[in-house]
């Protein structure tokens, strides 16, 4: 069975496509295909990047007490 990478439904953007940079000011894309471009846009030379995928932050866990555990 082959494991997947990534999820089918991942929004296509620019700043996650193979073919695009994101620029020094984090605001725009630098695209081989298309030049200059937005990081929401997309086109149809769009191929996901799963190494450009920025990871989600982790939900901070509850701080427990020893009292939390004795009986």
């Amino acid at each position: 069975m082959k494991r997947k990478l990534y999820n089918k439904d991942v929004k296509k953007q620019c700043d996650v496509c193979r073919f695009g940079k994101l620029s020094e000011d984090k605001e725009s894309v630098l695209c081989r295909k298309k030049g200059v471009t937005d990081r929401d846009e997309k086109c149809r030379s769009f191929s996901y990047d799963a190494t450009k995928r920025e990871p989600m932050i982790p939900a901070k866990l509850p701080e427990y007490s020893e009292d939390d555990f004795k009986i």
